[in-house]
């Protein structure tokens, strides 16, 4: 009771004070709080915005790319980015796509789908105050594309030197044969090694002893295989006319029936069929090293006068070109693979280097259309190493436009 009477008559006391108390309260600044208040961030200068954007296929491509092209503002902030978006409409739910540096002007979009509708928004962003609303350190609004799609092209523009350079090419095959094929003569360097065949089968006749002739390891899939059973028709054909033994031991079994078909026709081409025998051509096997040991056991047993080892080889050249040496024949060598090369060339009398086993056919036959082709082919050879040395010289003195006339893509 007391108490609740002593309350009462404070309070009496009390508010006549009231206004007095509450003026005092609002005079006294508020406390500081622990926690600092959120400031906004004010809004930064507002980035000049790209022009001439623009979104469209790709051109010349197989597909699924978008190419995206803008033009710089001038006077760019060091920190300004590119922020590329894209969207599928009707729903336009805008992605990142990339954000790039400001001296690019175009992006290729790698990622779109043939036959898939695709818009594309730009705009210039700060890489400080990055923003994706358009409100601080960007562009404003961005720039929207119109759809677009992707879809595969038919040519390559960028390519239309190579078409020029094969159409080029075609030509000057197709007027080289013609003009092999109207009589005209034909000039091509004397091969020492193809012009030393008829006299090693010459030399085997006289001693009455074997031509050995190796057709390589490589089935017929492999273009100096083909070389090399080309060169087999001409030896075939001496050798039928000089009444020499021809020996071809083979390891892969198509090279060995292409091989005795070619002898075969040889010798019915020279007239001397009675001559042909099946056993000339033979098959071994296709172990790679018991078919080397088995022909180096034939060159020590037999020991022939002539010894050609033309086509494709590994490992087993130096083993075969050392027994052939060891035996005192003549040895005729070709090969195109520079890693055998050096061995050939240290253990044989004769090598065809490089493309001169190409050339072997059209330099033996004559024939119009090889011979018109190995021509068309020197004269590109030539053309290409001019516009190469001019090529050389317009870079050495300022003309770098130069080099995309040669770019392949």
């Amino acid at each position: 009771m007391r108490t609740g009477a002593l309350g009462h008559v404070l309070a009496r006391r009390m508010l006549p004070a009231a206004p007095l108390i509450a003026s005092l309260l609002l005079a006294i600044p508020p406390r500081a709080s622990a926690r600092a208040p959120e400031t906004a961030v004010p809004p930064g200068p507002e980035l000049p915005a790209p022009t001439e954007f623009a979104a469209k296929d790709r051109p010349g491509d197989t597909g699924n790319a978008i190419l995206v092209t803008w033009k710089i503002p001038p006077a760019l902030p060091p920190d300004a980015r590119i922020q590329i978006r894209r969207a599928e409409p009707p729903a336009y739910d805008w992605k990142d796509i990339a954000t790039v540096e400001p001296g690019a002007q175009r992006y290729v979009d790698s990622s779109a789908k043939d036959k898939e509708v695709y818009r594309y928004e730009i705009r210039l962003v700060s890489a400080s105050t990055p923003d994706t609303m358009g409100i601080a350190g960007a562009s404003g609004p961005p720039l929207v594309s119109d759809p677009v799609a992707s879809h595969d092209n038919w040519f390559r523009l960028e390519r239309t030197n190579s078409l020029i350079a094969n159409i080029l090419f075609i030509c000057l095959i197709l007027g080289s044969i013609s003009a092999a094929r109207s009589g005209k003569k034909i000039f091509i360097r004397r091969i020492a090694g193809l012009n030393a065949i008829d006299e090693a089968i010459g030399r085997a006749t006289e001693i009455g002893k074997k031509v050995l002739y190796v057709p390589g390891i490589q089935s017929m899939d492999d273009i100096q295989t083909i070389a090399s059973v080309a060169i087999l028709s001409h030896v075939a054909g001496a050798t039928a006319r000089y009444g020499a033994d021809l020996d071809v031991p083979n390891r892969d079994p198509l090279t060995f029936a292409a091989a005795r078909e070619v002898v075969r026709a040889a010798y019915l081409s020279e007239g001397r069929p009675d001559l042909f025998r099946e056993e000339m051509v033979n098959y071994i096997t296709y172990d790679q090293f018991a078919y080397t040991a088995a022909v180096a056991a034939r060159m020590v047993r037999e020991r022939p006068a002539a010894i050609f080892l033309v086509g494709y080889f590994f490992a087993e050249s130096l083993i075969l070109a050392e027994t052939g040496q060891s035996t005192g024949a003549i040895q005729i060598a070709g090969q195109a693979d520079p890693t055998q090369l050096p061995f050939f060339v240290a253990t044989c009398d004769y090598t065809l280097i490089g493309e001169e086993l190409y050339a072997a056919s059209a330099y033996l036959t004559r024939e119009p259309v090889l011979l018109g082709s190995m021509r068309g082919q020197d004269i590109a050879k030539g053309i290409i190493m001019l516009l190469g040395f001019l090529g050389i010289v317009a870079a050495s003195i300022g003309i770098p436009w130069s080099a995309e006339i040669f770019k392949t893509r």
